[in-house]
């Protein structure tokens, strides 16, 4: 497959396999599915829009767009990671699904009313061209929702110099054969995630803003969803990211208008149309 990174894909694989997103609530679901679709146009799109998620992992997100939609497209470069989201999505009739790359997929250029891609782009080695990639599969003036890791631009340096520390630690675990790589992502969630998300959780109650605080944001999730995003965080060698202008720069280029982004967490989220 084209533009993607063999060992990246099969350990996405292995953790939609592991964590099949099954044991998290539909309300947690729903609430996170709201922070990264915010800025969606929704009032846009037809009950008959035709669209594509690129990289659906697990099949989480397809799972809340679909019944909004005419049919969606469930794209992933992994065989694992599409049984997973073939069982998750068995209930829904307008879910198809191919095994394919980002740059591979198999829709017509310029036939879709809509597309996303949520924390892929990232992990592959070219995130241009699968970005124009993504942009050439829709029509004149249909939009597309976003997210790549942010390069903590909008955080002070100490709190960068803390991501960097971290960086070098996920250099040494992503490297571990797999019987050993989720009990210690699982360890990292518990002794590292769970402590400041809690921490910041009370510090909230007590009229504190804790969007400084590392983790902050998994202050209101469940462990489960903590140790989904250690095993992604520290088991990915593949890892990319990007300031805000950069995101900018890369859908500018890519042939987006109108690009918006949200200003909660997670960063960043943006949103832009094709040209009509």
């Amino acid at each position: 497959m084209q533009n993607t990174d063999r060992r990246t894909v099969d350990g996405f694989g292995d953790e939609w396999a592991t964590f099949d997103q099954s044991d998290i609530s539909a309300c947690e679901m729903a609430a996170m599915f709201d922070n990264y679709f915010a800025n969606f146009p929704w009032s846009t799109l037809s009950e008959k829009a035709e669209g594509f998620d690129a990289g659906c992992g697990s099949g989480r997100w397809a799972a809340l767009v679909a019944p909004r939609v005419g049919k969606l497209h469930c794209i992933d470069a992994s065989d694992q990671a599409l049984d997973v989201a073939r069982k998750n999505l068995a209930r829904l009739d307008n879910c198809a699904f191919a095994h394919a790359s980002v740059q591979n997929m198999p829709m017509a250029d310029g036939s879709m009313d809509f597309g996303y891609s949520l924390g892929v782009l990232h992990h592959v080695p070219d995130t241009t061209a699968a970005l124009e990639a993504c942009a050439r599969k829709l029509k004149p003036g249909a939009p597309f929702l976003l997210y790549l890791y942010y390069a903590f631009d909008n955080r002070p340096v100490w709190f960068r110099t803390i991501w960097r520390l971290s960086d070098l630690l996920r250099h040494v675990i992503y490297r571990l054969p797999k019987r050993a790589l989720t009990p210690l992502t699982d360890a990292i969630a518990a002794c590292v995630y769970w402590p400041l998300a809690r921490l910041s959780r009370l510090l909230e109650k007590s009229g504190v803003d804790v969007d400084t605080i590392p983790l902050s944001y998994y202050r209101n999730l469940s462990f489960y969803s903590m140790r989904t995003d250690s095993r992604d965080r520290f088991g990915t060698g593949l890892e990319q990211r990007f300031t805000k202008a950069e995101i900018v720069a890369l859908m500018e280029n890519a042939g987006f208008e109108e690009i918006r982004f949200s200003e909660k967490a997670p960063f960043w989220v943006a949103v832009g149309r094709r040209p009509r």
